[in-house]
């Protein structure tokens, strides 16, 4: 049989070949027919790995940078009718957030880095030779996928804790040099509200208490106007308790002056009163302050003390899931960066596609901050308000995946 190869395509196989003769006699050594019987190139997998990997750091650095810029300017903004504030300080502060925006930018950054990995790829040929040698897109996107999905796992786990630790600290120092008229971590003035377990009348009993003021002296929780209602396992009022002045030390409250009322009897006065307790002063400042202060290990138990307390745990909820979902974010990031940026540059259109493909990673953005304000007001349970953007993307670069590989 006579083959015959039109004179266009000749001269375009030739340029090719010879242009990059190097890396295509490397890549198409590492396709051959041994190892592809196999199902996949392990040099491969490698390579594109690498590609992917230093992009996505090298992005997610750029981002976190400029982000930590726009703060550092802020705290400076703040900082100028402070004249007692060093800039040292400044800087410190700044400093102590930057793990912070590390785990806010990790989605955009592994959406641009994969952008510029999979067309750089593209653009060089490199994709177009691996799938020409039979290799499916699933196949080399499995290499940057379980990449994505480690960063994303190694940020939920080791990240997330740093930042916890550096954005307390950080929470601390703005409370105290930068801020104004105290805060939630101050706890000065304002009424309070606790719920605890109280097994001192009933097992598993409860008691609510209400406070009209609230002051914090040193380690020691200073309350007056005291009101306890202590209930039994059904919610149902055993006795009253009322005192003047209170103090939370050592896991107990000490009552002073303490009257107690119980249903068709009158006043009687008991004096002093102890009553064991499960909170401390640091666990209600932490029940005050922001969730990006708990890492992803001490949520769930946190969140239990709440409920068992009384204090709405929503937002702690919300940001747990989140960190859970992150991993998964991430590795769905990736997808749609390759289902954006893999269009071969004969085609056309490639600006369009890469504008296309970052316009949905911002509309994934504001989908999830929509979600998580849904979530916040309880309108959206917190586990599908975390995990419904995360899932919403996935779907889009399935289904972007899908239409690339099978038409």
């Amino acid at each position: 049989m006579d083959w015959h190869i039109p004179a266009g395509e000749a001269v375009f196989m030739k340029r090719m070949f010879y242009s990059r003769r190097g890396w295509f006699s490397t890549l198409l050594h590492t396709l051959r027919p041994q190892e592809t019987e196999v199902g996949f190139s392990t040099t491969l997998a490698i390579y594109i790995a690498r590609h992917f990997t230093l992009n996505t750091l090298a992005m997610v650095l750029a981002l976190t940078g400029l982000v930590s810029l726009f703060d550092f300017i802020d705290l400076l903004r703040r900082a100028a009718t402070r004249p007692d504030v060093p800039t040292s300080l400044i800087l410190e502060i700044a400093g102590l957030h930057i793990p912070y925006y590390v785990i806010y930018v990790l989605p955009f950054g592994i959406l641009l880095g994969g952008i510029v990995c999979f067309s750089r790829l593209t653009r060089s040929s490199e994709l177009i030779v691996a799938r020409a040698a039979g290799i499916s897109a699933w196949q080399f996107l499995a290499s940057p996928l379980a990449c994505a999905l480690m960063i994303g796992l190694f940020t939920t786990t080791g990240i997330s804790a740093l930042s916890s630790t550096m954005y307390r600290q950080a929470e601390f120092l703005d409370q105290s040099y930068l801020r104004t008229g105290g805060g939630p971590l101050t706890m000065q003035g304002g009424e309070l509200w606790l719920r605890q377990a109280d097994e001192g009348l009933v097992p598993h009993g409860v008691a609510i208490l209400h406070a009209q003021n609230v002051r914090l002296n040193k380690s020691t929780l200073e309350v007056s106007g005291v009101t306890i209602f202590r209930l039994d396992d059904r919610d149902r009022l055993i006795v009253r308790v009322e005192s003047p002045l209170g103090i939370l030390a050592n896991q107990e409250w000490h009552l002073n002056d303490s009257a107690v009322l119980k249903p068709d009897h009158l006043p009687q006065k008991i004096g002093a009163l102890t009553l064991p307790s499960d909170l401390t002063v640091s666990r209600i400042q932490e029940s005050f302050a922001s969730p990006d202060t708990l890492s992803v290990f001490t949520l769930p138990g946190f969140i239990h003390l709440l409920e068992h307390s009384g204090f709405p745990s929503i937002r702690h909820r919300l940001h747990f899931q989140s960190l859970l979902a992150l991993p998964i974010l991430a590795g769905t990031m990736a997808l749609v960066s390759a289902g954006f940026s893999m269009r071969p540059t004969r085609r056309g259109g490639v600006a369009r596609m890469l504008g296309s493909g970052i316009a949905a990673g911002f509309a994934l953005f504001t989908i999830s901050k929509v979600a998580e304000q849904f979530g916040e007001s309880g309108a959206l349970p917190p586990v599908l308000a975390a995990w419904a953007p995360t899932g919403a993307g996935l779907c889009l670069a399935v289904a972007l995946l899908l239409h690339m590989e099978d038409g």
